[in-house]
């Protein structure tokens, strides 16, 4: 009789210890279902690629057009920010470029200027050649006459005195053409310094108009604003959130595996999606991520000794194609199960066909 409180609490304990295991088995949704071996399946939540339209620069929130809820084509516009500021910079950027234009038009001028100078610095040295020239001749003739004795010394010593005159002042022209040459290329290289500037003031109006771009708040692809993160008149800060936009064809569950099973499931391996709110539909998938590394099972299992095991996460992509057709009905955050095939020579069981709306 004593020994009997005892295999009662050991009866109790192990009825306890059978419904946790039980518990935690279908919270991993690691049940057959009667399906067998070749088919294993893990319980999960319908996901999508959240965008998160955000300011390029800060400022405040001008308007936004568009709604919770409400579904978005790529490129259409879902906000705009106040541009005033944009507008009095790219105003500023124009005038600085007008500036630098007429600054280049001088700067030409100039040039065209100490061109004309040495142009006329190269004139007066030919004409300084030509007087060189005749000055050389009389000297010639001087000092033949005077070797007969025809002219006198005085001629002959002025002729000579001409000569070395006429060399001094070819001398000083050709000192001249140097100069206006070296002031020609400090006015072309004026110019080149003016032409950056006006690059530098274009650059400047390109980035300004890119910005005024950038502050209209387009949608990068189609999908449904899921957040209002501001509201209009907010001030926010360079990279601050407007929005928040669904990818629909990005539409996928993710769900975990033991490592006993995850070993055997290949990239683009069929899955079946079954969700809780609509179990009359079966929904296509394909395995598009296996994680490399194992992980503990999601906190959502209670049971601390189902949490000491190792999963590894999958990730079922559903069919873009499929998912444009009812774009209107895909909704995110829906659980569901997510069934596997792990044997590819065994067909899939009647109510796992796939049933999608018409």
């Amino acid at each position: 009789m004593a020994d009997k409180p005892a295999r009662k609490g050991f009866i109790i304990a192990g009825a306890i210890a059978l419904a946790i295991a039980v518990s935690a088995y279908y919270s991993l949704g690691l049940q057959d279902d009667g399906y067998g071996d070749a088919f294993i399946s893990g319980n999960g939540r319908i996901e999508a690629t959240e965008i998160d339209i955000s300011t390029k620069l800060g400022g405040r929130v001008a308007d936004i057009l568009v709604n919770e809820g409400s579904f978005v084509k790529a490129g259409e516009p879902l906000a705009h920010m106040q541009i005033g500021v944009l507008e009095a910079q790219l105003a500023e950027a124009k005038a600085q470029h007008q500036r630098a234009l007429h600054n280049v038009s001088s700067g030409l001028a100039q040039v065209a200027a100490r061109e004309s100078e040495h142009a006329a610095a190269l004139a007066v040295v030919a004409q300084r050649q030509s007087q060189l020239k005749l000055a050389l001749q009389r000297l010639a003739r001087s000092e033949k006459l005077a070797q007969g004795g025809a002219t006198s010394r005085q001629i002959l010593d002025d002729d000579r005195a001409a000569v070395l005159g006429a060399e001094a002042v070819l001398a000083a022209s050709k000192a001249q053409v140097a100069a206006a040459l070296a002031a020609t290329d400090a006015a072309k290289a004026q110019v080149v310094g003016l032409e950056s500037a006006v690059v530098a003031a274009e650059a400047t109006i390109a980035r300004v108009q890119a910005d005024i771009e950038d502050s209209v708040l387009k949608s990068p692809r189609d999908g449904r604003v899921q957040y209002r993160i501001a509201q209009p008149g907010e001030v926010l800060g360079g990279g601050g959130k407007v929005l928040n936009v669904v990818d629909l064809a990005d539409v996928y569950m993710t769900f975990f595996l033991p490592e006993t099973v995850a070993g055997r499931v290949a990239m683009g391996t069929e899955v079946r999606l079954l969700l809780d709110a609509a179990p009359e539909y079966v929904i296509p998938a394909r395995v598009s991520f296996v994680s490399a590394t194992a992980q503990f099972t999601p906190k959502t299992v209670e049971t601390a000794s189902e949490r000491q095991k190792l999963m590894f996460r999958i990730k079922a992509q559903i069919d873009p194609g499929l998912l444009q057709k009812h774009l209107e009905q895909v909704k995110t955050g829906l659980p569901g199960v997510a069934w596997l095939r792990l044997d590819q020579d065994v067909p899939w069981p009647d109510d796992l066909a796939v049933k999608v709306p018409e």
